[in-house]
């Protein structure tokens, strides 16, 4: 039900753009996250945008890199990552939520496939 799709290959400070596509279900009707997970590692919080208004949240390792914005009409949800590190490699998940805003990838109910992402030094 949840699509995520713009992994790849980068360099250090290059940039990438994730998208998270929905079927079946209005984006705008939940709040949407990204999270990751490096090999050996929990999976982390991201980015959110709440469904209610749009406002967004960033963790503050990615904050001033990495952007989530959504598209209403395509019903798609993005994340722009910015001046990428290696540190940022990891498999990145986008997840919905029709409960309450929240930063914990356990209260989120659809989850998508996961997309690798690996930042080369």
């Amino acid at each position: 039900q949840l699509q995520a799709s713009g992994g790849g290959l980068v360099q250090d400070g290059g940039s990438l753009r994730l998208s998270c596509a929905a079927s079946q279900r209005t984006l705008s009707r939940y709040s949407v996250g990204w999270f990751r997970q490096a090999p050996g590692k929990e999976r982390e919080f991201v980015a959110a945008a709440r469904g209610s208004d749009g406002s967004t949240y960033s963790a503050d390792s990615v904050k001033g890199r990495f952007i989530i914005s959504r598209d209403i009409a395509k019903n798609m949800v993005y994340l722009q990552m910015n001046s990428l590190k290696p540190e940022d490699t990891a498999v990145y998940y986008c997840a919905a939520t029709a409960g309450s805003f929240t930063l914990l990838p356990r209260l989120y109910e659809y989850w998508g496939q996961g997309t690798q992402v690996t930042v080369s030094s």
